[in-house]
């Protein structure tokens, strides 16, 4: 994936975007997570895939298309993982109401970072494989 992969969410036969979303590599130090999560992490930066920015049109909010494109980026990046190491997928959510459509997935607020969370790849492969 490079910086500027953009995947774009448009009905059929039109140009008006519905949604979309924006993955890139990132990476974290292992101090920043909660204590259980950083067990078996390296000291140096772990690498991590970063959601730039999922947004859904005003119009079509409440009709799952905010999950839909979550899942389709977290599968990609599952995908990538079989040639890239990738620890966890990071979020900065915008907002409270973006960290709790997070938190219902499963994602993990880094410390003191109520807005930024993450979710690790064994966590994302059994949401996948569910």
């Amino acid at each position: 994936m490079s910086p500027a992969s953009l995947f774009v969410a448009m009905p059929a036969g039109t140009l008006t975007v519905c949604g979309y979303y924006s993955p890139s590599a990132t990476s974290f130090r292992r101090d920043n997570l909660p204590a259980g999560q950083a067990k078996r992490l390296p000291g140096y930066p772990v690498p991590a895939a970063l959601l730039g920015r999922l947004a859904v049109d005003d119009g079509m909010r409440g009709k799952g298309l905010g999950a839909f494109l979550l899942m389709d980026a977290l599968n990609r990046i599952l995908l990538a993982t079989q040639t890239l190491a990738v620890h966890a997928v990071v979020v900065d959510a915008k907002d409270d109401a973006a960290a709790a459509f997070y938190r219902k997935y499963g994602f993990i607020s880094f410390m003191g970072e109520s807005r930024r969370l993450f979710l690790p790849m064994a966590t994302i492969r059994r949401l996948i494989e569910a």
